[in-house]
Formats: C-alpha cells, sequence, structure tokens
C-alpha cells in the first residue's frame, strides 16, 4: 500500500520538476550549476514554491500561550497596527531543492526532443533495461497481476472451503495479491566518442570559454544519462593542436593566433589511430571565435573536413562564440563550401542567452 506521506512527496516532486523545467533554460546558461555539482545530484533554488504548514485563527485565540495570561504580559500586535518602515508587499521565497543529474537530463531531452545514437558495435556501452521476470506478492497496484492473484484466491477459498460452486463469488485478500516483478538488465550499446576542441588563441577570453564550458557540460549530461561508459577526449589549439585532459581543457590560459586546420588534422589522426568508424559513433564538437589565420588553411579546413573527418563520423557540430576580437568570418566560409552536407551543424553563440537554442540545434530532433 503506498503510504500517503509518499503520495505528498511524489507531488512535491512533480511540482518542483514542472517549476525546474519551465525554468530550464535559465538553469542552463547559469554556470554556477557545475560548480555545484555533487557525485549525483544538483541543488537549485526554485522560487515560488509554497510548503503546506498550520496556520491559526485569530478570531478564536484566548491570550498569550495557554489562558488569559497574566496583567503586564506583553503581546503580539493587532490586526490594525503598522510597523514603521516595513513593508507590506510579500517577498519571493526561494527554496532549494535536489535534483539529479538524470532528472535534468531527461527533462533537457524532452524540452530539445534529443535523439538516440545509431547502434556501431557492441562494446563498451551498456543502457539498462528493465525485463519482467517472475511474480511477487509486493509490489506497486500498477504492477498487480489479475490473473494470478484471482488464482490464489481461488485456490485459498477452495482450500478454506469458502468456495460455493453456485454463488461463485471470489474476493481476493491482501495475501492473495500478486504482481510483476523485474529486474534490470544491461543491454549491449553502440560505443560511442565524443572529441571535444577549442580555440584558445589570444581572441578567446574568460567569458568565451565558459560559454563553451556550459555547453559542454549539458551535452555530457545528455550523453552520460542514456549511456555507459561513453569516451570523450579534449584537444586545445591556437596556432598548433594538443590533447588535454578535461581540466586543463576548460580553464587553460594561451595567446597566439589560430590556425584551426591544426585541431582537425589532430582529429582525424586520433580516429585513424584509435576508433574505426565501422565500429564507433564519432562526434565532433569545435568552439572558436572564428578567427582563423588567413584563407589558406580555411581551405584546408574545408578539404580536411570534407574529405577526411565527415564521411567517418555521425556528427561534426561547430560552435562559433562571439567575441570583440574574433572576425567571426569561419562560420561564413563553412556555410559556403559545406552548407549541402548532412552531418554538420553550425551554430551561432553571442552569449550565454544562446546556450540554449545552440544545444537544440546541434542534438536537437533529427540529428
Amino acid at each position: 500500500m503506498v503510504k500517503k506521506i509518499d503520495k505528498d512527496h511524489a507531488r512535491f516532486r512533480q511540482i518542483v520538476r514542472g517549476k525546474v523545467k519551465k525554468n530550464l533554460r535559465k538553469y542552463i546558461t547559469q554556470g554556477e550549476l557545475i560548480g555545484k555539482q555533487g557525485k549525483e545530484l544538483v541543488s537549485i533554488p526554485v522560487p515560488q514554491i509554497r510548503l503546506p504548514h498550520f496556520r491559526y485563527s485569530s478570531k478564536k485565540a484566548g491570550g498569550v500561550g495557554q489562558g488569559k495570561g497574566d496583567v503586564g504580559t506583553p503581546i503580539g500586535r493587532g490586526d490594525g497596527g503598522e510597523i514603521p518602515g516595513v513593508g507590506d508587499a510579500p517577498g519571493q521565497h526561494i527554496l532549494e531543492v535536489d535534483v539529479s543529474l538524470e532528472e535534468l537530463a531527461e527533462m533537457l531531452a524532452e524540452e530539445l526532443e534529443l535523439p538516440n545514437i545509431e547502434a556501431k558495435g557492441k562494446k563498451n556501452i551498456t543502457s539498462d533495461k528493465n525485463k519482467y521476470t517472475g511474480i511477487s506478492q509486493v509490489g506497486p497496484e500498477s504492477l498487480r497481476h489479475f490473473k494470478r492473484t484471482y488464482k490464489q484466491a481461488l485456490k485459498r477459498q477452495l482450500i478454506s472451503a469458502t468456495y460455493n460452486p453456485l454463488d461463485p463469488i471470489i474476493i481476493p485478500v491482501r495475501e492473495d495479491r500478486r504482481y510483476r516483478s523485474w529486474k534490470v538488465t544491461s543491454k549491449p550499446e553502440s560505443n560511442a566518442v565524443i572529441i571535444y576542441m577549442m580555440d584558445v588563441s589570444g581572441s578567446m577570453g574568460d567569458e568565451q570559454k565558459e560559454i563553451v564550458r556550459i555547453e559542454s557540460f549539458w551535452i555530457d549530461t545528455w550523453l552520460n544519462y542514456q549511456y555507459k561508459n561513453i569516451e570523450t577526449r579534449y584537444i586545445i589549439h591556437d596556432a598548433i593542436a594538443r590533447e588535454v585532459d578535461k581540466e586543463t581543457f576548460y580553464h587553460t590560459r594561451e595567446s597566439g593566433g589560430t590556425i584551426i586546420s591544426s585541431a582537425y588534422k589532430a582529429a582525424n589522426k586520433m580516429i585513424d589511430e584509435f576508433y574505426n568508424p565501422n565500429e564507433w559513433n564519432i562526434y565532433l564538437f569545435h568552439f572558436s571565435d572564428g578567427d582563423n589565420w588567413g584563407e589558406i588553411d580555411t581551405d584546408e579546413c574545408v578539404m580536411l573536413l570534407k574529405e577526411k573527418l565527415l564521411p567517418k563520423i555521425n556528427l561534426f557540430c561547430y560552435g562559433q562564440v562571439e567575441s570583440p576580437y574574433g572576425s567571426g568570418q569561419f562560420i561564413r566560409d563553412l556555410e559556403d563550401f559545406l552548407l549541402d552536407e548532412e552531418n554538420i551543424v553550425l551554430s551561432e553563440i553571442p552569449d550565454k542567452d544562446g546556450i540554449y537554442d545552440s544545444i537544440k540545434e546541434f542534438l536537437g530532433k533529427g540529428r
């Protein structure tokens, strides 16, 4: 039997979920969520949720505490009084609630209609699947097995000689109820690798890197929610490219010019050495401010994408972060030369508010 407190708690969680989902765009753009991330939970401030509490009528109050009170005992101010300097408008009450990363990823998927990864290979990734395997004497009412319950009640009444063939009424009692039971099985799924590339030249400032950090966090949250053991690799570049770890990727401070082709060459070499396209789902995400060293290198980038990378990968996503120091020309060049390619997505990210739409462009329905 489901206890009333469990029903109340479930209802409260639904209210919280509705509030978070309603303001999901706002939460996505808040970098502090990443800093507050625990092992599995994130604390989120949710406004305007009223918790149930007792209210006492002032009309039947007998005095202070119990009884009428003694002479001279100070009492609270009546309805007609005012306290100078104190406002009479209600304040906004903020409640911090813990929301699992799994719940956030599920909400993100619902809002952006995020797809499943195509199956390739059966090596590293497994997804959890519920499989009904037997019958149990306990369980939720939604999984009650009607036939098994009926047969158990009939058997009991036959054994106890309370069954009347002329009046065949079967009334199950609590001990007769039977429920479907299940176990979680691991189902082999596709291998997947995500390769993040980021421009760390002098024109990419802290604000631009923070945008990349937030967007990458939400992409990781979604993909790790749906699949296990996804591999993630990181490449940074200015005039040269090199592979780094996650911490270095998000916190590197560098300067110098930009040769984007160096990152694409590094990614192509990585794929050839470690990730067979027939066995792996390969996703490339490149973030830059669009400032590249001359048309010669842009031509080489187009060649590398068209002839080397795009034939091997599931999706190439280029996010151009607006910067006061970058020319922003690179995305225009990709539009001119690669517009007909099906597995390339281009997105302009003007500021943090553009992260939500960029994720939808990258991973939304049909990708």
